[in-house]
């Protein structure tokens, strides 16, 4: 009896179709039980229902809802909520931001940038609004500090550290204790920023860091979980004190600004797994940001290709400019030409923002871009649509309904700075997301929807009917959320979001049932999905006892500068773990005849406009894949766009990668069927157990390294940085 209850709480609904699920689910979401084991999928969601329940009050009726959809990889809460969510730790009101996928913060002061480094410190995406009437606001620099660390990491045993930053001032000189605790991080590092502005000081500033308290790397992080990892803070604040010093005298200009807030970033960050995501938005006519990235990539004597060290750190983010006034048609062909040669140069239509968001200022965005606002903080749930009958409405109901409760119960929460929660009283704001929109029109409209994507979806006959058809589900949603969202709200007497409804990247909790993210195509019909983990993790060791492949990764070379191919070569510090993937409706009829790889960026940002007019009320994360000849039609698009007041607030586009082996070893890799099916077989030859919570049990000692998902996980992100050469 008692093995059989195990053998059920280990059992779980991840579909065959979605392989990566198992590594993704154990790397990303589940927790350390008290015994020592890790988290079932039925442990998570357990666990994040008590919370739900437990905060939003809900009633029994909304608790089977919410429950059943969960288990059912129907309608999920956000990653990081799957993630904190129940957890002990994440009722403290200091570790609410914790729960949140993503934040948006105007920076007008000191406090500004110790705020965001605190958000990226729980995984908490982070936003930065940098343009000139913001960051005006900031004191002038007139102090130059001189940094001398002293008391290595982990000296001090680990009953007498100190948990807060202490700071002592003895005319010019300031010697701060950086305390062991998240806030002892986040007031070393704020206290830096402060000292270059203080009028107590009379000339140079002598700054003595002492990090003798700080636990060492590998340490286990309690409550929130994860380990420790310190090996960038000693680095940190003699990078700031440098960028601070060149401004001696003036104000910060916005890549100052970016750079302070991006050092902090890739303190916590510490590593070659992105654990932090970030969004800087400029002004329009701030050259000096547009121009941030130029040049990255620069060439030493030799001819190697190395990252400008001094700005490595802008890699963290993502970059915006903001434009008041539309865009001229030369200025937005100017953009995507940009971002076609180097990925970056993305434009976001201001005036769009505030008339969704109903308020002046109210442009602000999470990293990702599908949330709008002003120093603000999201929740996001998603409905994996791809799970979801296109016949059985109550079934769509349901799931709607229950990602509006789902993220109407975070409404409950109380911040502590009061900007924040300003925000939250004023423009309080949710947003259910979707997946697998791609899969679920396909499965309702057949092959013929598929070709009719090939030809670019024109405005035929036909072509009016399907876009009829899609129009009545992506409204339908819509209303059902608001309805939800909104009824939850009158009920618990909390200000009514006015906009609730949002399409987010979606890339690691798609692979948890195999939707293509978010609103778009998947890659190809079938592919390789590499996944990466550090050598010899736990859950790479059990997907190789389930019978997937690992292999290096890019990041791995010998002396040559040729990729390793032995995963246990000494010299090997990363695994990727590939596995085969055929989309559900791959094997109907014609539809192998379709090359989704070809579908054209016109085509693509008609069916993203159809998202963003009749499902969307704040913004949709999109990430348009274009090609050189490309560039001009869809600047053109975009444009008319604009200037027809259409509903087009801002986008990524990303250039095509059609030489694979341009970049080997990416995160996806298309096939064809013969070589799926023969991938296949070769799992099922390697693989020598059949329950992978089994199989990583015997591998599964220590503490969890990773703690939980990154506050954004788009494929953009996913995807290598281009390089000159």
């Amino acid at each position: 009896m008692v093995q059989e209850l195990e053998r059920l709480r280990t059992k779980t609904p991840f579909p065959e179709t979605a392989p990566a699920a198992y590594p993704v689910f154990y790397r990303t979401y589940s927790r350390r039980l008290d015994n020592g084991q890790r988290e079932s999928w039925y442990d998570v969601c357990d666990r994040t229902l008590g919370g739900l329940v437990e905060l939003g009050k809900l009633t029994a009726d909304e608790a089977d809802l919410v429950q059943r959809m969960q288990r059912e990889l129907k309608a999920l809460p956000s990653g990081r909520w799957l993630w904190v969510g129940g957890t002990e730790w994440s009722k403290e009101q200091k570790n609410f931001s914790g729960a949140y996928n993503c934040t948006s913060t105007n920076v007008v002061d000191w406090r500004s940038f110790g705020l965001m480094m605190d958000l990226a410190m729980m995984g908490c995406g982070t936003g930065a609004v940098l343009e000139p009437k913001y960051i005006d606001q900031l004191p002038v620099i007139r102090n130059r500090l001189s940094i001398t660390m002293a008391g290595a990491v982990g000296v001090t045993p680990a009953d007498q550290r100190r948990e807060e930053t202490e700071v002592t001032i003895d005319g010019n000189r300031v010697e701060i204790r950086v305390g062991d605790s998240r806030n002892g991080w986040v007031m070393s590092y704020q206290k830096i920023l402060e000292l270059s502005s203080n009028e107590y000081f009379t000339g140079d500033v002598e700054v003595i860091v002492d990090l003798s308290d700080i636990r060492p790397a590998g340490e286990k992080l309690k409550g929130f979980g994860g380990m420790a990892n310190p090996v960038k803070l000693p680095e940190l604040y003699g990078r700031c004190a440098k960028i601070l010093n060149g401004a001696n005298g003036r104000q910060l200009n916005s890549l100052e600004c970016c750079l302070l807030i991006d050092e902090a970033a890739a303190c916590v960050v510490a590593g070659n797994i992105r654990r932090s995501a970030g969004m800087r938005q400029f002004d329009s006519q701030d050259q000096l940001a547009t121009n941030a990235k130029d040049n990255l990539w620069q060439q030493d004597a030799e001819g190697n290709w190395r990252i400008d060290p001094e700005r490595d750190a802008l890699r963290m983010a993502n970059h915006t400019r903001v434009f008041h006034t539309k865009p001229s048609l030369a200025e937005m062909t100017d953009a995507v030409r940009k971002q076609f040669y180097s990925g970056e140069g993305a434009i976001q239509w201001a005036g769009e923002a505030e008339r969704r968001a109903q308020g002046k200022g109210r442009y602000g965005l999470n990293p990702c871009g599908e949330i709008l606002g002003q120093n603000f903080h999201c929740n996001l749930s998603e409905i994996h649509l791809n799970q979801l009958d296109p016949k059985n409405l109550q079934e769509q109901e349901d799931a709607f309904r229950a990602g509006g409760i789902a993220v109407a119960a975070l409404l409950n929460h109380q911040f502590i700075e009061p900007r924040y929660q300003q925000s939250r009283l004023e423009d309080p704001i949710v947003g259910v997301s979707f997946t697998g929109l791609f899969d679920f029109f396909v499965r309702a409209f057949g092959v013929d929807w598929l070709h009719w994507w090939e030809a670019g979806r024109p405005d035929t006959m036909q072509g009016l009917e399907l876009k009829a058809k899609e129009q009545e589900y992506l409204s339908r949603w819509k209303t059902i959320v608001h309805e939800a969202v909104w009824a939850y709200c009158d009920r618990h007497h909390i200000p009514r979001p006015n906009r609730c409804t949002t399409v987010q990247p979606a890339g690691t909790k798609s692979l948890l049932s195999g939707a293509s993210s978010g609103w778009h195509p998947p890659k190809a019909q079938r592919f390789i999905r590499r996944i990466t983990f550090r050598r010899d993790d736990p859950v790479a060791k059990a997907c190789i006892d389930y019978g997937y492949s690992v292999i290096p990764s890019q990041s791995d070379k010998d002396e040559h500068g040729n990729l390793l191919n032995d995963p246990f070569d000494p010299r090997c510090t990363e695994w990727l773990v590939e596995m085969p993937v055929e989309v559900p409706w791959a094997n109907l009829p014609g539809a192998d005849e379709v090359a989704i790889e070809q579908f054209s960026a016109l085509a693509q940002f008609d069916f993203y406009m159809q998202v963003q007019k009749h499902y969307t009320a704040h913004n949709t994360s999109a990430t348009i894949e274009f090609r050189e000849n490309e560039i001009e039609p869809l600047a053109q698009r975009i444009h008319q766009a604009l200037e027809n007041d259409e509903g087009y607030i801002s986008s990524a586009l990303l250039a095509r990668f059609d030489d694979l082996q341009t970049f080997p070893r990416l995160p996806f890799e298309p096939i064809d069927k013969a070589r799926y099916e023969e991938l296949c077989r070769e799992v099922i030859a390697r693989r020598t157990n059949e329950n992978f919570h089994v199989a990583l049990e015997s591998y599964d000692a220590g503490e969890l390294i990773e703690a939980g998902p990154a506050g954004c996980d788009s494929d953009k992100c996913l995807l290598p940085e281009k390089q000159p050469g």
